[in-house]
Formats: structure tokens, sequence, C-alpha cells
């Protein structure tokens, strides 16, 4: 089994640059002892495949790229300016593709998406990240594990790693659809304020999601479209497979955008029921009291001449006629239901 080398260079930044430089023969031998200034003369016979991972790339690792490789100096910049969309950019001998790597943080509970830039030519892959991506390292071990799969271009590798990091964002969406079910019992079956916010964290996280993931359909979308050297005809079907699980993704994303629209509705209609019972709750006891502040108004009235002035019964006639007043007031609402 071919081994990986990991090249770690130390550098006064907190982190390492990380380069992986895996070489594949047609008779399915992997060699892990060449020099990267060797790269320019290995690209040129057809029966190599050559990987490089470049994890935190420094300026030195780019020069080898434009020196080696002889990329366009707006693709490297590109892949190092690690907040661009999603995209495919044809250019000469290669293709510039852009893509992202989503992971759910359990702890922190929300989506975060990392770049990975690649450049893929007719028998090589660069690929471009800033922190380790699992995709790219299963994909790496599963080439060396079983090369035969893999076929004897890069497209069959190219293939194998963004069908990866495309199965990965399952996972997330589940997470994200269990928090979505979470949010709407927590409105239905115990109503709870706390939910409005989180309500607005998952709209926006699914946002995130949509962004990338229709922007990874149009990528793959040329592929699928345009004659593309890099790969053959035959490759169309397998890359028409991952940007079908985009289309599911997608889909899953809008529906359940959707399913959060309308608990955002129903939050707000049970809010606003809540304060229609408590504004009702208050109007009955404000018309109760003003019944009885009506009689206690009217027998507190100091004039000389009042028929109940000097009665002895006057008192306790005042208070039983207030609560005769309010029990019939209440005898009545609940008749009409509103309390």
């Amino acid at each position: 089994m071919a081994r990986l080398i990991r090249n770690t260079r130390q550098q006064a930044a907190p982190r390492a640059a990380v380069r992986h430089l895996i070489v594949c023969q047609h008779d399915g031998r992997f060699d892990s002892t060449v020099e990267p200034a060797a790269i320019s003369d290995l690209i040129q016979q057809k029966d190599q495949i050559v990987w490089v991972d470049l994890q935190h790339p420094r300026p030195e690792d780019l020069a080898l790229l434009s020196e080696e490789f002889g990329f366009h100096p707006l693709a490297i910049e590109d892949a190092t300016h690690f907040h661009e969309r999603p995209k495919i950019d044809a250019y000469d001998r290669y293709y510039f593709l852009v893509f992202y790597a989503l992971q759910y943080d359990v702890e922190q509970r929300r989506v975060s998406s990392q770049q990975v830039s690649l450049f893929i030519g007719s028998n090589y892959l660069v690929c471009i990240h800033q922190e380790p991506i699992a995709a790219i390292d299963e994909t790496i071990r599963r080439w060396q594990r079983h090369e035969h799969d893999f076929g004897e271009d890069v497209s069959e590798l190219l293939y194998h790693l963004l069908d990866t990091i495309v199965d990965e964002y399952f996972p997330v969406l589940d997470e994200l659809i269990e928090r979505v079910e979470e949010v709407e019992a927590q409105i239905f079956d115990h109503f709870r304020p706390e939910s409005l916010q989180e309500i607005f964290t998952l709209k926006r996280e699914l946002l995130l999601m949509r962004k990338i993931v229709a922007s990874e359909r149009d990528v793959l979308n040329v592929l699928i479209r345009r004659e593309a050297p890099i790969y053959p005809r035959e490759m169309t079907a397998y890359f028409q497979d991952v940007y079908d699980h985009l289309i599911r993704i997608t889909d899953s994303i809008d529906t359940y955008r959707d399913l959060l629209s309308s608990a955002l509705d129903a939050f707000l209609s049970i809010q606003s029921n809540q304060l229609n019972e408590v504004v009702k709750t208050l109007t009955i006891a404000s018309i109760i009291l003003m019944s009885a502040a009506l009689v206690a108004g009217i027998y507190g009235m100091n004039f000389d001449v009042m028929p109940e002035l000097r009665w002895p019964w006057g008192y306790p006639f005042a208070l039983g006629l207030m609560a005769a007043i309010s029990l019939i007031l209440i005898a009545i609402f609940k008749r009409r239901g509103w309390l």
C-alpha cells in the first residue's frame, strides 16, 4: 500500500503548512518520494497521476504551484481568498473549481463551511484549503486502497472527491432537520418564547447551505453540459449522480425553510392569541370592576337628601348590589364563552 507523506514546516504563524504529495503510476504503484521540483516533469508523463494537497499554504507553496504547474495568477489568488463563491473557471490546460465542505458543530449547534479550491488537469489534481477536511483524507485512503476502482485519469478521482464532500452534506442537513422538528414541538406542544430565536437561527443556517449548494449545483451543471477535455464523455453519468444529490439536498432545504416559515407564522399566531386572551381577561375584569365602581360612586355621593343615606341596611345593600351585578356579568360572559 502506498505511503502518504506529510512535509510540515514550522513558521512564525500558529499553524504550519501541511503538504501531501502523491504520485500514482498506471501499474498501480504509489510513489511518495518525489521532490516537489520534479512535478513539472511528472505531469508531462501521461501515465502518471499527481495529487497535491496543500493545507494552510504559505507563499513558497503558492510559488511552487506557479512554477511547476503554470497556474494563472488570478486562479491562485482566488484559491487563497477563502470566501469565494462555488464556481468553475476554464483555462487552457486545466479547470479551476471552488467547492465547499460542510460540517455540523454539535457543541456550538451551527454549520461551518470551508472552501476547497481545486486545480484539475488531465493527469493531476491540486487541492488547497485552510483546515483539515475529512472528505479529502478519506478519498486519498480509498484511492490508495482501491486504486483499480478509480480508473486511469483524474476524472474518476475528481468524482470520488466531490461525491464524498456532497455525501457529508446529508448528516449536516439531518441535524438541522432534527432541530426544525424540535422547534415545531416547542411551539405546538408547549409554547416557548425562545423558539422565535431558534427559528431565525435555523433559517440562517439553511440559507447558508442553500447558497452553497445552489452554486455548486451550477458548477456540476457546467461539468455535465460542457465538453470538458479533462474527462471522457462516459464520466458525465457519474457527475450527474453528484448533481442529483445536490438537487435532493436543495429540495430538502427549500422544504424545511418553508416549514420554518410556517412555524414562524404559527408562533406569531399563538403569541397573538395568547395576547388576545390576556386582553380579553383584562377587559372582562375591567367591566366587572367598573360596574361595582358605578354602584360605589352613586352611593358615595355626599348629598344631604338621599333616600338611603340614613338607611341602616344601606351599606350591606350596596355591597350586595355590587356582588349581584358582578355575578350576573360573570354568568353572561360564561354563557357566551368568553370565560
